[in-house]
């Protein structure tokens, strides 16, 4: 059974959005592997990240009427 014209558009963006995601991370690790991990000194540490996407999350959003 063919699925409704909506529902095969949005399995279809999902699968867009899949495979950009998993394009990019295969150039993650292409890149590592061609040049190994940068210095410690250069990362950033997850915690750092943790808390600005938590403060993202968090900001006030400006609402659209």
């Amino acid at each position: 059974m063919p699925l409704p014209s909506a529902a095969a558009d949005a399995v279809r963006a999902y699968a867009a959005r899949t495979r950009a995601n998993a394009d990019q991370f295969a150039a993650v690790l292409e890149d590592i592997a061609a040049n190994g991990l940068p210095d410690a000194e250069q990362w950033t540490p997850w915690e750092e990240l943790r808390e600005a996407h938590l403060a993202l999350l968090a900001a006030p959003r400006l609402a659209v009427a």
